[in-house]
Protein backbone atom coordinates (compact mmCIF):
# COMPACT_ATOMS: atom_id res chain seq x y z
CA UNK A 1 0.00 0.00 0.00
CA UNK A 2 1.62 3.67 -1.32
CA UNK A 3 0.52 6.25 0.83
CA UNK A 4 0.37 9.36 -1.60
CA UNK A 5 0.36 12.30 0.76
CA UNK A 6 -1.50 15.51 0.99
CA UNK A 7 -0.30 19.22 0.49
CA UNK A 8 -0.46 19.48 4.15
CA UNK A 9 1.19 16.29 4.92
CA UNK A 10 4.11 17.03 3.25
CA UNK A 11 4.27 20.11 4.67
CA UNK A 12 4.70 18.01 8.42
CA UNK A 13 6.78 15.86 6.93
CA UNK A 14 9.07 18.67 5.80
CA UNK A 15 9.21 19.91 9.34
CA UNK A 16 10.36 16.62 10.46
CA UNK A 17 13.14 16.43 8.30
CA UNK A 18 14.23 19.83 8.88
CA UNK A 19 14.21 19.16 12.13
CA UNK A 20 16.49 15.91 11.11
CA UNK A 21 18.66 18.37 9.05
CA UNK A 22 19.11 21.05 12.20
CA UNK A 23 20.21 17.63 14.48
CA UNK A 24 22.71 16.39 12.20
CA UNK A 25 24.41 19.66 11.74
CA UNK A 26 24.53 20.18 15.94
CA UNK A 27 26.02 16.34 15.89
CA UNK A 28 28.73 18.13 13.13
CA UNK A 29 29.46 20.76 15.62
CA UNK A 30 31.12 17.65 17.97
CA UNK A 31 32.48 15.20 15.32
CA UNK A 32 36.13 15.64 16.07
CA UNK A 33 39.13 13.32 17.13
CA UNK A 34 38.68 12.29 20.39
CA UNK A 35 34.74 12.18 20.59
CA UNK A 36 33.03 9.05 21.67
CA UNK A 37 30.24 8.28 19.50
CA UNK A 38 27.58 7.91 22.75
CA UNK A 39 28.32 11.55 23.25
CA UNK A 40 27.12 12.64 19.79
CA UNK A 41 24.02 10.62 20.48
CA UNK A 42 23.50 12.89 23.48
CA UNK A 43 23.66 15.65 22.08
CA UNK A 44 21.29 14.60 19.33
CA UNK A 45 18.90 13.00 21.77
CA UNK A 46 18.93 16.91 23.61
CA UNK A 47 18.35 18.53 20.52
CA UNK A 48 15.66 16.78 19.62
CA UNK A 49 13.43 16.93 23.05
CA UNK A 50 14.50 20.48 23.20
CA UNK A 51 12.81 21.11 19.72
CA UNK A 52 9.38 19.59 21.38
CA UNK A 53 9.98 16.08 19.34
CA UNK A 54 11.32 12.44 20.12
CA UNK A 55 13.73 10.60 18.55
CA UNK A 56 12.76 8.63 15.91
CA UNK A 57 15.20 5.29 16.32
CA UNK A 58 15.18 4.96 20.00
CA UNK A 59 13.11 1.75 20.59
CA UNK A 60 12.21 1.55 17.29
CA UNK A 61 12.49 -2.76 16.89
CA UNK A 62 14.37 -2.64 19.97
CA UNK A 63 17.56 -0.59 18.92
CA UNK A 64 18.74 1.41 21.72
CA UNK A 65 19.91 4.86 20.55
CA UNK A 66 18.85 8.34 18.79
CA UNK A 67 21.67 8.04 15.96
CA UNK A 68 23.01 5.68 14.00
CA UNK A 69 26.68 5.95 13.63
CA UNK A 70 28.92 3.86 11.77
CA UNK A 71 32.64 4.20 11.74
CA UNK A 72 34.83 3.40 8.90
CA UNK A 73 34.40 0.14 7.06
CA UNK A 74 30.66 -0.13 9.06
CA UNK A 75 27.87 0.70 6.63
CA UNK A 76 24.84 1.77 8.67
CA UNK A 77 22.94 0.19 12.02
CA UNK A 78 26.06 1.39 14.35
CA UNK A 79 25.43 1.90 18.08
CA UNK A 80 26.81 4.53 19.63
CA UNK A 81 29.25 3.27 22.48
CA UNK A 82 31.85 5.15 24.73
CA UNK A 83 33.94 2.65 23.86
CA UNK A 84 33.77 3.92 20.28
CA UNK A 85 36.67 6.73 20.19
CA UNK A 86 36.70 8.98 16.92
CA UNK A 87 40.29 9.22 15.94
CA UNK A 88 41.76 11.36 13.25
CA UNK A 89 41.20 10.26 9.35
CA UNK A 90 37.80 8.18 10.48
CA UNK A 91 34.92 8.48 8.66
CA UNK A 92 31.45 8.38 10.43
CA UNK A 93 27.96 7.90 9.21
CA UNK A 94 25.00 9.83 11.11
CA UNK A 95 22.11 8.56 10.58
CA UNK A 96 19.24 10.05 12.37
CA UNK A 97 15.34 9.73 12.89
CA UNK A 98 12.63 11.82 14.71
CA UNK A 99 9.15 12.34 15.11
CA UNK A 100 7.26 15.74 15.14
CA UNK A 101 3.77 15.92 14.84
CA UNK A 102 3.03 12.39 14.41
CA UNK A 103 5.39 12.37 10.81
CA UNK A 104 9.09 11.16 10.43
CA UNK A 105 12.35 12.37 9.79
CA UNK A 106 15.29 10.50 8.43
CA UNK A 107 18.46 11.76 7.08
CA UNK A 108 22.35 10.49 7.02
CA UNK A 109 25.36 12.27 6.38
CA UNK A 110 29.11 10.59 6.58
CA UNK A 111 31.25 13.20 8.61
CA UNK A 112 34.82 13.41 7.98
CA UNK A 113 37.15 13.11 11.21
CA UNK A 114 40.11 15.38 11.11
CA UNK A 115 42.00 15.17 7.56
CA UNK A 116 41.08 12.20 5.27
CA UNK A 117 42.59 10.37 2.99
CA UNK A 118 42.13 12.01 -0.71
CA UNK A 119 41.23 8.29 -1.74
CA UNK A 120 38.12 8.05 1.36
CA UNK A 121 37.51 11.65 0.31
CA UNK A 122 36.68 10.64 -3.33
CA UNK A 123 34.35 7.90 -2.01
CA UNK A 124 32.44 10.21 0.13
CA UNK A 125 31.76 12.88 -2.80
CA UNK A 126 31.00 9.78 -5.36
CA UNK A 127 28.25 8.81 -2.90
CA UNK A 128 26.89 12.45 -2.52
CA UNK A 129 26.77 12.78 -6.04
CA UNK A 130 24.94 9.22 -6.44
CA UNK A 131 22.66 10.39 -3.86
CA UNK A 132 21.42 13.63 -6.10
CA UNK A 133 21.79 12.10 -9.26
CA UNK A 134 19.12 9.70 -7.77
CA UNK A 135 17.48 12.21 -6.53
CA UNK A 136 17.17 13.42 -9.97
CA UNK A 137 15.47 10.84 -10.88
CA UNK A 138 12.97 11.05 -8.54
CA UNK A 139 10.03 12.92 -10.71
CA UNK A 140 6.04 11.67 -11.63
CA UNK A 141 6.19 9.30 -14.17
CA UNK A 142 9.46 7.77 -13.88
CA UNK A 143 10.32 4.31 -11.98
CA UNK A 144 12.21 3.38 -9.12
CA UNK A 145 14.13 1.71 -11.13
CA UNK A 146 15.60 5.03 -12.71
CA UNK A 147 16.85 5.85 -9.34
CA UNK A 148 18.22 2.81 -8.69
CA UNK A 149 20.20 2.99 -11.78
CA UNK A 150 21.54 6.31 -11.52
CA UNK A 151 23.22 5.21 -8.17
CA UNK A 152 24.44 2.36 -9.54
CA UNK A 153 25.88 3.47 -12.49
CA UNK A 154 27.86 6.70 -11.12
CA UNK A 155 29.28 4.65 -8.07
CA UNK A 156 29.93 2.10 -10.16
CA UNK A 157 31.83 3.93 -13.15
CA UNK A 158 33.76 5.56 -10.44
CA UNK A 159 35.07 2.01 -9.25
CA UNK A 160 32.94 1.64 -6.22
CA UNK A 161 30.49 -1.10 -5.26
CA UNK A 162 26.55 -0.89 -4.13
CA UNK A 163 25.39 -2.46 -1.22
CA UNK A 164 21.90 -4.40 -2.37
CA UNK A 165 21.17 -5.29 1.31
CA UNK A 166 19.80 -1.62 2.68
CA UNK A 167 17.87 -0.40 0.65
CA UNK A 168 15.69 3.40 0.70
CA UNK A 169 12.08 3.55 1.95
CA UNK A 170 8.69 5.25 1.69
CA UNK A 171 8.74 7.73 4.95
CA UNK A 172 5.47 9.11 6.51
CA UNK A 173 3.77 8.55 9.83
CA UNK A 174 5.91 4.87 9.59
CA UNK A 175 9.31 5.09 9.59
CA UNK A 176 9.75 2.73 7.18
CA UNK A 177 6.96 2.30 4.49
CA UNK A 178 6.50 1.38 0.82
CA UNK A 179 7.82 1.46 -1.68
CA UNK A 180 11.89 -0.12 -1.23
CA UNK A 181 13.97 2.15 -3.03
CA UNK A 182 17.08 0.25 -4.15
CA UNK A 183 20.06 1.67 -5.03
CA UNK A 184 20.28 -0.43 -7.82
CA UNK A 185 18.09 -1.26 -10.92
CA UNK A 186 17.42 -1.04 -14.36
CA UNK A 187 15.79 2.37 -15.86
CA UNK A 188 11.94 2.39 -17.00
CA UNK A 189 11.81 -1.08 -14.25
CA UNK A 190 9.94 -1.21 -10.41
CA UNK A 191 7.05 0.83 -9.03
CA UNK A 192 5.93 4.20 -11.05
CA UNK A 193 6.46 7.03 -9.07
CA UNK A 194 3.50 9.33 -8.15
CA UNK A 195 3.37 12.95 -7.22
CA UNK A 196 2.95 13.24 -3.62
CA UNK A 197 4.50 10.22 -2.82
CA UNK A 198 7.25 10.89 0.18
CA UNK A 199 10.84 8.74 -0.25
CA UNK A 200 13.90 8.41 1.19
CA UNK A 201 16.82 7.71 -0.81
CA UNK A 202 20.15 6.75 0.65
CA UNK A 203 22.92 5.51 -1.15
CA UNK A 204 25.46 3.33 0.60
CA UNK A 205 28.68 2.61 -1.07
CA UNK A 206 31.59 0.95 -0.68
CA UNK A 207 35.08 1.37 -1.37
CA UNK A 208 35.88 -2.20 -2.25
CA UNK A 209 33.59 -5.15 -2.66
CA UNK A 210 29.65 -5.00 -2.12
CA UNK A 211 29.57 -7.74 0.36
CA UNK A 212 28.45 -7.07 3.92
CA UNK A 213 28.27 -8.60 7.32
CA UNK A 214 25.98 -8.20 10.24
CA UNK A 215 27.91 -7.48 13.48
CA UNK A 216 27.51 -9.76 17.04
CA UNK A 217 25.15 -6.99 18.06
CA UNK A 218 22.33 -7.78 15.66
CA UNK A 219 22.89 -4.81 14.54
CA UNK A 220 25.75 -3.12 12.49
CA UNK A 221 26.03 -3.89 9.25
CA UNK A 222 30.16 -3.69 7.80
CA UNK A 223 31.74 -4.42 4.27
CA UNK A 224 33.17 -7.70 4.55
CA UNK A 225 36.44 -6.60 3.25
CA UNK A 226 36.81 -3.91 5.94
CA UNK A 227 37.44 -1.14 3.32
CA UNK A 228 35.50 2.04 3.76
CA UNK A 229 31.54 2.85 3.15
CA UNK A 230 29.76 6.09 2.99
CA UNK A 231 26.31 6.86 3.11
CA UNK A 232 23.73 9.38 2.23
CA UNK A 233 20.26 9.82 3.09
CA UNK A 234 18.12 12.77 2.02
CA UNK A 235 14.09 12.52 2.17
CA UNK A 236 12.25 13.79 -1.09
CA UNK A 237 8.29 14.43 -2.08
CA UNK A 238 7.71 13.14 -5.63
CA UNK A 239 6.60 16.11 -8.01
CA UNK A 240 6.61 16.53 -11.43
CA UNK A 241 9.57 17.94 -13.43
CA UNK A 242 11.66 17.98 -10.24
CA UNK A 243 11.29 16.40 -6.48
CA UNK A 244 10.91 18.60 -3.50
CA UNK A 245 13.74 17.86 -1.32
CA UNK A 246 12.75 17.82 2.31
CA UNK A 247 15.50 17.40 4.04
CA UNK A 248 19.08 19.45 3.52
CA UNK A 249 22.50 19.48 4.05
CA UNK A 250 22.68 23.23 4.08
CA UNK A 251 23.15 23.47 8.08
CA UNK A 252 25.62 21.08 8.01
CA UNK A 253 27.24 22.62 5.20
CA UNK A 254 27.29 26.08 7.56
CA UNK A 255 28.67 24.40 10.27
CA UNK A 256 31.24 22.87 8.12
CA UNK A 257 31.87 25.69 6.31
CA UNK A 258 31.63 23.79 3.26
Amino acid sequence: MIYIKTAEEIELLRESNLLVSETLAEVGRHVRPGVTTAALDEIAETFIRDHQAVPGFKGYQGFPATLCTSVNEQVVHGIPSREVVLKEGDIVSVDCGVVKNGYYGDTAYTFEVGEVSPEVKNLLEVTRECLYLGIEKAVEGLRVGDIGYAVQHHAESNGYSVVRELVGHGLGKKMHEPPEVPNYGRRGTGMKLKKGMVICIEPMINMGKRQVNQGADGWTISAADKLPSAHYELAIAVEKGKADVLSTYAYINEVLKK
